[in-house]
């Protein structure tokens, strides 16, 4: 016998919780636990066996009238005396043995029946008295029911059932009462309420006995108890007396599961109420099954609703207490089995204790749900009991943490379930499963239902996140914006939640003394945290702490997974801390301090429930301007070096999703990348002297640990969308740290303790990242020989670490670069080929790197990854046919653009012979679909023997745009003349403007176009031949002018024909006449000599007959015409040379003398068929070429007769063709509050209205340009690819603007590349009213802006090209790359060549820059007015809000600006790399956004199949040229063509 036992049997509970707002009524727990003298029956003076028979003899009788077994009869009991005799008989009958079933059901029947005259109309067998005064009557009755609960020892399972079904008869009985009655008066509520109290207290305080008739009965009671005070709330309120003793007889039960399952149901559906009245319909609803939603009635008032609200929310009193056994068992039930029973030494350690952690989950689970609703987080969340914790190690020891439903069912079977339970929506109501195992409201978990039994899947204690739809947006449903300050929810539930995530910290429940001296009253609220400076402790309010409770185990033991949703409810209440919003500094303290005990990691690297927990639901927690949340830092960083380099993580909770878990790592470690550099060597505050080993760290000092936590996560990912988070994150680390090293002009030092092994960039973080990665301690480049990592098979690819830079300065953006090189390129060939999005945001990631500017960026480093650029193009173009698909060909596009990237960016690459190779090779590769250089061994194939089958028309037109970015861009963009335009800003009016001929005067297109010789090359190129000499050119030599319209832009060449080089251009070419030459006297002796062809011996040899075989002339003269025609032209020369000779006889004659004519040389040639020359001497005419029309293919050339009408025009169009891909990005700015666009427009217009760094931001997009003066894209196309005059010639100059400068009336801002520009607009109201926006009819479609259909350039989908396009969808498509077999553009080929005026779907992708200076301002963003501001003159039809991109910019008070993204769900569309909630600094966010913008248009360009590329445009809108204005002549006719005059 425990001693110590009888020490507590007198102890009363509510000394320790019993007080607060009931502290001073009285208590009637006493009358409920013994009972009332009412239930005693006088037939109990006599024996059992006397009172049995009279009992059995009158209820017979009396059940006989009630109908039964026949029709019911008037009862014959007419007075008082005779009624009240036979209760105190019936009374007696319900406490009789169960052997006397029937006796006790006909009890049961009686009383049921006569309680029917509280109804409105009572039953015929109801006695007159009890008619007469029912309230009396029924309190009485009432009260006898309590024998019919009463346990009976030792009966069977077959009896306690017969008797579990009775007492369900009567619970029924009374809840239908309650419900119809309206007779009811107070005296009668409170005696109903007492019954019920009396009856669960019978039932429910000892301690739980497997199947009996406390366990069938538990919830059954216990949601009848709590749905009748429910009603008795809104017909007639407790008492105070009333509520307290609710209150002290819960405490008792608090063993039972079934409690905190109804106490949760009854405090969701109270909250959902109170939600309803204090936050308007607009607050995110729960949503309630219609069966418990009528619980309560809808006359309740609001007073009512929160009166009940509150008072049950605290009828369990301190829900902490759940996880101490010792203070539950604390009962004299408890007390009394202990003291009785010879297993049980002390009550704290009887069995039924072992469902606490269960019971202390469900609890605080509960708790997480209501502050879920007062967040407004409307998201369902299934919880199966046996779920949730280690439930098959535990089970081995012995003791479950949470026993599963299968083995511990306190309830009756679901079929007979009547309580209810909650969820937030109606679909997690299904049919089949239980609604008790419904718990309504908690946030961030999965949002499907799976099997307990599979790995990492289900339900989460620690609520894991549900898969998400874009990339790095927050999984969770999103915060109410109308929801309570974080001070509130914490006055509510903070005390709670923070005592429950300490359980089990070292320290947390010390110096209880020093507590109370603080705080006398141990029920008020906590009001501050102690910490002991001599400890390193925190010590808890009294009312947290129990001296008699043992500690637990660090971290909680089994009550671990209730402290991890403690800690998760918290995270998500100061993670929901709107802008502007203060913390009591009080709540912020032990936050902190209760985060660094759940952050803490175990020896054995395990990552527990709570840490689990914390990281899942703290994503936002460096992004809000929490008050010295950095002190944080390096506990984060601790718990993500557990989490995110590991391959194989150690979970302790099964129903943790890894994947959820590391992409709330992913997120953490996004929002904290941006802060070394920031805060550089600003010393991080120790948040308590429990770890003095750690010593002081600064900002600067985790620099290399967040590099290499991001670097080995990426090795490690598997998750397709958290690998392009973690892409994201890596660009802006390496942008981040190039331009802090620019800007101080110092490269990074190596800092921090250990910064040559696990602070090293270089160094891995794990010892189970993948074997690619460089050395884990990078020395060994250095000291060990490069056998030994071939030895290991680390490196796949040849010599990967032979050319590497082994005196690197380890923490510099060198070292990141060379890193992130090898990483990304190594893993994009050989895990990430086969994942679109990944490939793209790899990809992405590599054209970022390309374009940072580091100093000590080498060739080599460059030379590796364009040749793993080559190698991904190679491998992808070599796949099957089968995994031939959209997404592949659209990764082989983006492969091809990034390699020019690269190769612009760093021109010095083509200089080597083996990147040479490799470019053309795979430009060789994705133009013909093949190499002509194979495998080793065999022959090579010449182009011309090839057939062209490349991969795709979309891969062929890459390889095309990347050939002609060799041949013209790399090494000479930007040009002398800027990167504004890659064509020459020539034309024929400034051509001909420049010419002898010019008159002067104004020159109209049309008259300058006739100037000019219009021929077609190969059928893609427009040739303008100008056959004058320009008038800067004095030198009389052929020249010509050539104005080049071809798929890559306009250029214009002038040629000349020269003999002599320039250089030797001032020798005469011509020299004097050097006089006659002195006649000679002598003359010399003229001899006759006759000519022979053959020797004169020849005629003495004699003939033979063969030499007769041969003809003679003469013999053929006579048979032959052409002999004769030749010899009578003989005949006429010979006629005429007599003719003259004669003449010239007779003049000497006449005259008398010889008149010798001067010889002299005849004038230099002024005029030249230039034109002429200029084809002949290109290859473009040959007399060898075919006879016949011009439409022979083997004729290269086709002249245009610009004559025509339309062709002036058409060349406008052509010329207002880019030849890159033009986009807009508009920038708005929203103050705090703002939600019109009037407010928001007028921002701009003054600095003082917007952020002193927002313009800053704004001049780092990229430079102002005139949009006058500017000849690329403008952001509209009115003004776009020309110089043009402004409207009105007085310029407006904003000396002190918001930003409105650039709103496109006469400025932008401007961007571009080789291949790409984007103009970046910041709209105003004056920009508003002055642009001109397109018509759309009323179906959205493009209704006609003349202005505009006549100069723009549309990309066309295939529906639009042509209404029979279904059908040519069918046929296949032709692969060569001479474009004249194509089907032309009317035939329904594949792309549109712009005759019609249809625009296209995705011609203008719409992306917003807004910066808000409240974050929570993007929900009231008018996104609809405002696009109406964004109009480009490339619509095809209204813009849809859905089809937006928004990239939100929110300056913190750090200084650094957090990222929020909205836009299209896609598959493609998740661009980097930016990512939602990414943390980013000011020195790269002008960069970043940039890039992210590009990108988005990129990715939808690539996602649609109809896209034309800008040069292919180009190229068909050529082709419809010739099919207009071509010129139908022969070979010879166009050959006069060109031998005629020019035109004049």
């Amino acid at each position: 016998m425990n001693l110590g036992v009888f020490n507590r049997v007198n102890y009363n509970i509510k000394d320790t919780e019993g007080g607060g707002m009931y502290s001073e009524w009285a208590s009637l727990t006493s009358l409920v636990q013994h009972g009332n003298e009412e239930s005693q029956s006088v037939l109990a003076k006599f024996p059992m066996s006397a009172g049995k028979d009279v009992a059995v003899a009158v209820v017979k009788q009396l059940a006989s009238n009630l109908g039964l077994t026949q029709a019911a009869e008037p009862s014959p009991l007419t007075t008082d005396k005779e009624v009240m005799w036979c209760m105190e008989v019936i009374c007696f009958g319900m406490s009789l043995p169960l052997s006397e079933h029937d006796t006790i059901r006909d009890c049961v029947s009686v009383y049921c029946e006569w309680l029917s005259a509280l109804l409105p109309v009572p039953k015929v067998c109801v006695p007159k008295p009890v008619c007469e005064d029912p309230n009396l009557y029924a309190r009485k009755m009432i009260t006898h029911f309590h024998n019919l609960f009463i346990p009976r020892k030792g009966e069977g399972a077959d009896t306690i059932n017969r008797q579990a079904v009775l007492c369900h008869r009567v619970l029924r009985t009374l809840q239908h009462l309650a419900h119809q009655s309206s007779r009811l008066d107070r005296h009668t509520w409170e005696a109903l309420l007492l019954f019920l109290l009396a009856i669960n207290d019978t039932l429910l305080s000892p301690p739980t006995i497997k199947d009996d008739v406390g366990d069938q009965l538990c919830e059954r009671v216990l949601s009848v108890l709590f749905e009748v005070w429910l009603l008795a709330c809104v017909r007639c309120f407790p008492s105070p007396p009333l509520w307290k003793t609710l209150r002290e007889t819960c405490m008792n039960w608090r063993h039972r599961v079934a409690l905190v399952e109804q106490w949760n149901r009854v405090n969701i559906l109270l909250t959902a109420r109170l939600l309803e009245f204090m936050y308007g319909p607009s607050f995110p609803e729960i949503k309630i099954p219609e069966e418990d939603a009528q619980l309560i009635p809808a006359n309740a008032s609001r007073d009512c609703i929160a009166q009940s609200w509150f008072r049950f929310l605290h009828c369990l009193g301190n829900p902490v207490n759940l996880c101490r056994p010792s203070v539950v068992s604390q009962t004299q039930k408890f007390l009394q089995f202990a003291i009785i029973s010879e297993t049980v030494v002390d009550p704290s350690q009887h069995p039924c204790l072992s469902a606490l952690p269960l019971i202390f989950l469900k609890a605080i689970k509960g708790i997480a749900g209501l502050v879920d609703a007062f967040l407004g987080i409307a998201q369902p969340f299934l919880w199966e009991e046996g779920s949730c914790g280690t439930g098959s190690r535990d089970k081995k020891e012995g003791a479950s943490s949470h026993p599963p439903s299968a083995t511990h069912s306190p309830t009756p079977p679901p079929q007979r379930r009547l309580a209810k339970s909650f969820s937030v929506a109606p679909s997690a109501v299904t049919k089949g499963m239980p609604k008790a195992s419904l718990i309504g409201l908690t946030s961030s978990r999965a949002s499907t239902v799976q099997t307990p039994s599979t790995p990492n899947s289900g339900p989460s204690s620690a609520s894991s996140l549900p898969s998400v739809l874009s990339l790095g947006s927050d999984t969770r449903n999103p915060l109410a914006p109308g929801r309570p300050k974080c001070n509130s929810i914490l006055h509510l539930f903070g005390e709670w939640l923070f005592e429950a995530a300490n359980i089990g910290c070292e320290g947390a429940f010390q110096n209880r003394s020093a507590a109370t001296r603080l705080d006398g009253n141990s029920s008020k609220r906590p009001s501050s945290v102690l910490v002991d400076n001599r400890k390193g402790s925190f010590s808890q309010p009294a009312s947290l702490a129990d001296e008699s409770e043992p500690p637990l185990p660090p971290g909680g033991g089994k009550y671990e997974a209730g402290r991890a949703e403690a800690l998760g409810a918290l995270c998500r209440i100061f993670c929901a801390k709107k802008t502007g919003e203060e913390i009591l500094p009080v709540y912020l303290a032990r936050f902190y301090l209760s985060l660094q005990q759940g952050l803490r990691v175990p020896e054995n690297r395990e990552c527990g429930e709570s840490l689990a927990s914390i990281l899942l639901n703290s994503s936002d927690l460096f992004r809000l301007d929490l008050d010295g949340v950095q002190v944080l830092l390096p506990y984060v960083t601790d718990a993500l070096e557990v989490v995110l380099p590991d391959k194989d993580l150690k979970l302790k909770s099964l129903s943790v999703s890894k994947t959820e878990l590391r992409r709330a790592s992913i997120h953490l470690l996004l929002s904290m990348l941006a802060l070394p550099l920031h805060f550089q060597n600003l010393l991080i505050k120790e948040l308590s002297n429990t770890n003095p080993e750690r010593g002081h760290v600064t900002f600067a000092q985790l620099k290399p640990r967040l590099m290499n936590l991001l670097i080995n996560a990426l090795q490690v990912e598997s998750d397709s969308q958290n690998a392009q988070m973690l892409l994201g994150g890596l660009m802006l680390s390496v942008q981040d740290s190039a331009s802090a090293e620019e800007v101080e002009q110092v490269t990074q030092p190596d800092v921090g303790p250990g910064s040559d092994t696990t602070s090293n960039l270089l160094s891995s973080a794990s010892d189970t990242v993948s074997s690619f990665s460089l050395p884990s301690d990078f020395r060994s480049l250095g000291e060990e020989s490069l056998e030994f990592h071939h030895a290991e098979g680390a490196v796949p690819f040849g010599n990967l670490y032979l050319d590497y830079p082994v005196g690197l300065v380890k923490n510099s953006a060198h070292a990141l670069f060379v890193r992130a090189t090898y990483l990304v390129c190594h893993r994009l060939i050989s895990s990430w080929k086969t994942d679109l999005n990944v490939s793209l945001a790899a990809l992405e990631l590599l054209v970022g790197l390309a374009r940072t500017h580091i100093r000590e960026t080498d060739a080599l480093e460059c030379k590796r990854a364009v040749k793993w650029l080559c190698d991904y193009i190679m491998h992808q173009c070599g796949r099957p046919p089968p995994a031939h698909s959209k997404d592949l060909h659209s990764a082989i596009v983006a492969a091809f653009q990034c390699a020019g990237v690269w190769l612009v960016a760093h021109p010095y690459l083509l200089q080597d012979k083996e990147s040479l190779t490799n470019v053309l090779e795979v430009v060789e590769l994705g133009i013909s679909g093949t190499k002509s250089q194979g495998k080793p061994g065999e022959p090579v194939k010449m182009k011309d023997e090839k057939e062209l089958k490349p991969a795709s028309m979309r891969v062929r037109d890459a390889a095309e745009a990347l050939l002609t970015i060799i041949l013209e861009q790399v090494g000479y963009f930007p040009s002398p003349c800027g990167p504004e335009s890659l064509s020459s800003l020539l034309d024929e009016v400034s051509l001909v403007k420049h010419c002898n001929s010019w008159p002067g005067g104004e020159l109209s297109q049309e008259a300058a176009i006739e100037h000019f010789r219009y021929f077609v090359i190969e059928n893609s190129t427009v040739l303008a031949l100008l056959e004058e000499p320009l008038g800067n050119d004095q030198d009389p030599q052929p020249t010509v002018t050539v104005l080049i319209r071809g798929p890559f832009g306009r250029h214009a060449w002038t040629m000349q024909l020269r003999h002599l080089p320039r250089h030797k251009s001032g020798t005469k070419y011509h020299t004097p006449n050097p006089g006659r030459p002195v006649p000679m006297a002598d003359v010399g002796v003229r001899h006759e000599v006759r000519q022979r062809y053959f020797p004169d011996s020849v005629d003495r040899i004699p003939q033979c007959k063969i030499d007769r075989s041969i003809p003679t002339l003469d013999s053929l003269s006579a048979e032959e015409p052409g002999l004769q025609q030749l010899q009578h032209l003989i005949e006429r020369q010979s006629t005429l040379e007599q003719s003259s000779a004669e003449q010239k006889q007779k003049q000497e004659a006449e005259q008398g003398f010889c008149q010798q004519q001067e010889c002299m040389p005849p004038t230099p040639c002024q005029e030249y068929q230039t034109a002429r020359l200029f084809l002949s001497h290109f290859g473009f005419l040959s007399l060898d070429s075919a006879n016949g029309n011009v439409e022979s293919p083997t004729t290269p050339i086709t002249a245009l007769n610009p004559s025509i009408p339309g062709f002036c025009q058409d060349l406008e169009a052509l010329d207002s063709m880019s030849s890159r891909t033009c986009d807009t990005v508009h920038v708005f700015y929203v103050r705090a509050g703002q939600k019109t666009p009037e407010e928001i427009l007028a921002n701009v217009l003054s600095p003082d209205t917007v952020h002193p760094h927002f313009l800053e931001f704004l001049l780092s997009l990229g430079w102002p340009v005139n949009v006058y003066r500017h000849p690329g894209w403008t952001g509209h196309l009115t003004t776009s690819w020309k110089i043009c005059q402004p409207q009105s010639t007085d310029e407006v100059h904003h000396s002190k603007h918001g930003g409105c400068l650039y709103d496109g009336q006469t400025n932008v801002l401007y961007w571009a590349d080789a291949s790409s520009e984007v103009a970046f607009v910041v709209p105003t109201r004056h920009s508003d009213a002055g642009s001109s926006v397109p018509s759309f009819d009323s179906s959205g479609s493009f209704s006609g802006d003349p202005a505009l259909s006549g100069h723009g350039w549309y990309e066309r989908s295939i529906s639009e090209s042509n209404p029979r396009s279904q059908r040519s969808l069918d046929k296949p498509r032709t692969l060569s790359l001479d474009l004249d077999k194509q089907p032309s553009p009317g035939e329904g080929s594949r792309r549109r060549t712009g005759a019609t005026r249809n625009l296209p779907t995705h011609s203008n992708t719409k992306v917003l820059v807004v910066w808000i200076e409240s974050f929570e301002d993007h929900l009231n963003f008018p996104l609809s007015e405002l696009l109406s501001t964004t109009y480009t003159g490339l619509e095809s039809s209204r813009p849809q809000e859905r089809e937006t991109f928004i990239i939100f910019l929110q300056s913190l008070a750090s200084g650094l600006l957090r990222v929020h993204l909205q836009g299209p769900v896609g598959r493609t569309s998740l661009a980097t790399p930016l990512v939602d909630g990414m943390v980013v600094s000011r020195r790269v966010l002008g960069s970043l956004v940039r890039q992210t913008a590009l990108n988005m248009c990129r990715r939808r360009r690539l996602d649609n199949d109809s896209y034309q590329p800008p040069h292919v445009r180009r190229r068909l809108k050529v082709q419809e040229m010739v099919q207009k204005y071509r010129c139908e002549m022969t070979q010879p006719e166009l050959l006069t063509y060109l031998f005629t005059s020019p035109p004049s």
